[in-house]
């Protein structure tokens, strides 16, 4: 009997303690092992990661349309080899436009401007991939060049054949006391964007150009923009 009190006294001891702490300082395994935690487990899983982008670089903005087209679209150029934008990260955002005056003499003059602009998304695993960042983009684009100040006959239509996706946007504009046609072209191929805009005016009595034909010249131009990209990263 005088024996089994100490061991009476560890027995109540142990009652008088809540559960879960029975369970951690008076359990009789004696060789003292735990069992392994369920959130160590967890946190040794791998954290997902995003896509790789596909692209790691943009074109040469004055290059990505072919001289050819540039004649065609503007017979006129001041500088046919374009005037490029200035940028402090070339391989991440870049443009490039022509603009040019065909003076016909008394059958009036017609004017044209050409440019393209690229913004290229890296992936970022707490943003997301370069595709969802450019897709993202590419929508703000779209809405903004739909809600320009000051257009008319604003139409906004899937574009074809271009990049991943494409919108064509055409509207009407007056400025510089002359009748704009507009025809803009925002895609996406993988994590570049690239919006090309394509407009012009009749002036000194000369019709303004056809919308059907600005936007036919603009899609095309917009298919060697796309091209430019895939190129440039060979």
């Amino acid at each position: 009997m005088h024996r089994s009190a100490p061991r009476l006294s560890r027995v109540l001891a142990c009652a008088a303690v809540p559960v879960m702490l029975v369970a951690a300082g008076c359990s009789s395994d004696s060789d003292g092992k735990k069992d392994a935690s369920p959130s160590a487990s967890a946190s040794a899983s791998a954290s997902p990661t995003v896509k790789p982008a596909a692209f790691s670089k943009l074109p040469q903005p004055c290059k990505s349309i072919k001289k050819k087209t540039v004649d065609s679209l503007v017979p006129e150029a001041k500088d046919k080899s374009g005037t490029a934008d200035k940028s402090n990260d070339i391989s991440t955002r870049g443009g490039c436009s022509w603009n040019g005056l065909d003076n016909k003499g008394v059958k009036g003059s017609q004017y044209r401007w050409l440019s393209v602009s690229f913004m290229r998304y890296d992936s970022d695993q707490a943003r997301g991939s370069g595709d969802k960042l450019a897709g993202e983009y590419y929508a703000r684009q779209v809405e903004a060049t739909t809600g320009t100040d000051g257009a008319k006959k604003v139409k906004n239509a899937p574009a074809a054949g271009i990049g991943d996706e494409a919108t064509a946007v055409t509207y009407d504009l007056r400025k510089t006391d002359a009748d704009f046609k507009y025809a803009t072209i925002v895609t996406r191929t993988e994590n570049v964007v690239a919006t090309l805009v394509y407009n012009g005016a009749g002036y000194q009595s000369a019709k303004s150009p056809d919308a059907a034909d600005l936007l036919k010249d603009a899609q095309k131009a917009a298919k060697e923009v796309v091209a430019s990209v895939a190129a440039a990263n060979k």
